[in-house]
C-alpha cells in the first residue's frame, strides 16, 4: 500500500465518524422528536471525540509526513496533504474534552433555540447561549491569535480571513449600499408584492420548488429535501446531498430557500467522484461556497430571463397567484424594503443584516457585550441600520441558529458570497454572452457545467483566493457587486 493510500484510508475511517455526526445533525433539525435531544447530544459528542483523538493522533501524523514526502508538487495528491495539515494543525490545538464539550451542548442549544423562538423567550435560551460564547473564546484561546480573538474564529470558516479582513470588505460596500438604499426609498413607484402572501399548498410548494431546483441541475439521484426551521444543505458524500426548505405565508420563502440551497448543493455534488470522503471535495470555503447560494438565488432564480420561463409553471401550481404580468412579478420579487428578517431580505438591504450580527458576534466575543443584554443590543443596531425595531425576539436575536451551533466567525462570509457571486457571474457571461437567452427557454446545462469547469470539479484543491483568481482573473473585488446591483436595481426603480 502506498503512502497516500495508507493516508487515504486513515482519513475515510475519521470520515466515517464525522459522517455519521452529520447524519445525527440533518436528522435532529429535519426529523427528531423532542425527547430525543438529551440522548442525541450524547451520541454526537462521543462520536466527535473519537473522530478528533483519531484524527489528532501520532499514527494519523505519521501518515500524512509520509504522504506529503512522496506527493509530486501541484498534484491533486499534493492538495490533500495540503489540506489535511490545515484541518491537522487547527485540530491539534483544540483539546478532545473541548470538542466533545461543544458538540454535546451545541445539540441541546439547537433544541434550545428551536423553543426559545417558538415561544419568543429569550431568557430560556440565554444561559446556554452564554456557554456557547465561552466555548468559543475558549477554542479562540486554544488556536491562538494576535491582534483580535475573531481572527482564530473566523480562518475556519474562510481560510485566511481575519477581523481586519471583514472590516475592509464592510468598509468598501457601506456607504454606497446605504446611497442606494436612500435613492430606492425616494423612488416614486415601489413595486407591489402583496399577492405573493396568503396561505399556499405546502404539497404544491413542494412540488414546485423541487421543479425548480431540477431543473437547474440539482442531481435528486444524489440528493433530495426536506423541510427545517432554518433552512440549510448538508452532505454525507458527492453521492448523498440533502436540501431543506420552509413554508411560510410568503410564498417566495420556499422558492428562494430551496433555490438558494440548491446552489450550496450542486457545488457539493460537483466534485470528482473519485474524490469522495477526502478532505478535497466539496466547497473550498465558506465565502466561496455562500457565492454559489446567492448566484443561483438572486442572479438567475430572481432574474427576468428565469421567470420568463418558470412563471406560467408557477401559476399552474397556485392558480389564485394574480401576479399580473411577468415584468411585474419580476419587480415585485426584487421589491427592496427594510425587514427584520435576514434570510428574506432583498439583495440591496442584506448585507447590512450581516454587518449587525458580526458587529454582535464581535462585541459578545470580547466581553463588551453580555449574552443576556443582546436582545437590547440587537434591536438598537436593527433601529439604527434600518429604521425598524422588532416587535419581538423571535423576529429578532433569535431568527437565527448559527449562534446556538457555535458558529461564531461564520456571518461575514455571507457578505463575501454576495460580492464574488457577482464577479464570477460576469466572468461566466463573458464565456456565455446568451446567458440570459438560455435562462428563458429553460435551459440550464451550460452555465452549470461552466460553474462546474471553473469552480465545482476544482472542490478544496486551491485555496479560496487561488481558486476565484483563476475562475475571474482577479481576487475578490466588490466593484462587479456595486455596479451589477445598482445597475439592475436603479432600472427596476428607474432611477
Amino acid at each position: 500500500m502506498s503512502a497516500q493510500q495508507a493516508l487515504h484510508e486513515r482519513i475515510f475511517d475519521i470520515n466515517a465518524l464525522n459522517s455519521a455526526v452529520t447524519v445525527l445533525d440533518w436528522d435532529q433539525q429535519t426529523y427528531m422528536p423532542e425527547g430525543g435531544a438529551e440522548a442525541r447530544g450524547e451520541h454526537a459528542s462521543r462520536l466527535t471525540r473519537m473522530a478528533h483523538e483519531m484524527f489528532v493522533s501520532d499514527e494519523t501524523r505519521d501518515l500524512l509526513e509520509k504522504a506529503t514526502a512522496a506527493a509530486a508538487p501541484g498534484s491533486v495528491d499534493a492538495a490533500v496533504c495540503r489540506v489535511a495539515q490545515r484541518e491537522l494543525d487547527l485540530a491539534t490545538k483544540l483539546p478532545a474534552e473541548l470538542v466533545a464539550r461543544r458538540s454535546k451542548l451545541s445539540t441541546q442549544a439547537h433544541e434550545d433555540w428551536v423553543k426559545a423562538r417558538k415561544t419568543n423567550d429569550f431568557k430560556t435560551f440565554s444561559p446556554i447561549l452564554t456557554q456557547m460564547v465561552d466555548i468559543a473564546r475558549e477554542t479562540a484561546d486554544c488556536i491562538g491569535y494576535t491582534d483580535h480573538v475573531y481572527d482564530a474564529l473566523t480562518d475556519q470558516f474562510e481560510e485566511g480571513a481575519t477581523k481586519a479582513t471583514w472590516d475592509a470588505m464592510f468598509d468598501g460596500i457601506r456607504e454606497p449600499l446605504v446611497n442606494l438604499v436612500k435613492e430606492i426609498q425616494g423612488a416614486p413607484n415601489h413595486p407591489d408584492n402583496s399577492f405573493m402572501f396568503g396561505e399556499w399548498n405546502t404539497a404544491d410548494q413542494s412540488k414546485f420548488t423541487e421543479e425548480l431546483v431540477q431543473a437547474i441541475g440539482f442531481d435528486f439521484k444524489r440528493g433530495r429535501q426536506d423541510t427545517a426551521p432554518h433552512p440549510f444543505c448538508t452532505n454525507f458524500s458527492i453521492g448523498d446531498v440533502r436540501l431543506t426548505t420552509r413554508y411560510q405565508d410568503y410564498l417566495g420563502a420556499s422558492i428562494f430557500g430551496s433555490l438558494h440551497e440548491a446552489g450550496h448543493g450542486m457545488y457539493e455534488q460537483g466534485s470528482p467522484m473519485e474524490w469522495d470522503r477526502l478532505p478535497i471535495a466539496g466547497g473550498v470555503s465558506l465565502g466561496v461556497h455562500e457565492s454559489q447560494s446567492r448566484l443561483w438565488e438572486n442572479i438567475v432564480g430572481r432574474s427576468l430571463p428565469f421567470w420568463q420561463h418558470f412563471l406560467p409553471r408557477l401559476e399552474g401550481y397556485f392558480p389564485n397567484l394574480r401576479a399580473g404580468n411577468v415584468n411585474d412579478f419580476y419587480r415585485a420579487i426584487n421589491k427592496v424594503e427594510r425587514s427584520l428578517i435576514r434570510v428574506e431580505a432583498d439583495e440591496v438591504t442584506y448585507n447590512l443584516h450581516i454587518m449587525i450580527r458580526y458587529e454582535l458576534e464581535c462585541a459578545m466575543l470580547t466581553g463588551e457585550l453580555a449574552v443576556k443584554d443582546l436582545p437590547e443590543a440587537w434591536n438598537a443596531k436593527y433601529e439604527a441600520y434600518l429604521g425598524l425595531t422588532p416587535p419581538t425576539d423571535a423576529d429578532g436575536c433569535l431568527q437565527d441558529v448559527h449562534w446556538s451551533m457555535g458558529a461564531l466567525g461564520y456571518f461575514p462570509t455571507y457578505s463575501m458570497g454576495n460580492i464574488l457571486s457577482y464577479q464570477i457571474w460576469d466572468a461566466l457571461k463573458a464565456d456565455i454572452p446568451n446567458a440570459d437567452e438560455l435562462m428563458a427557454n429553460g435551459h440550464f446545462a451550460e452555465i452549470l457545467e461552466w460553474l462546474r469547469s471553473k469552480i465545482y470539479q476544482h472542490g478544496s484543491r486551491y485555496t479560496p483566493k487561488e481558486l476565484i483568481t483563476q475562475a475571474t482573473g482577479k481576487p475578490m473585488d466588490a466593484s462587479h457587486y456595486l455596479n451589477g446591483i445598482t445597475a439592475k436595481y436603479r432600472a427596476i426603480y428607474n432611477l
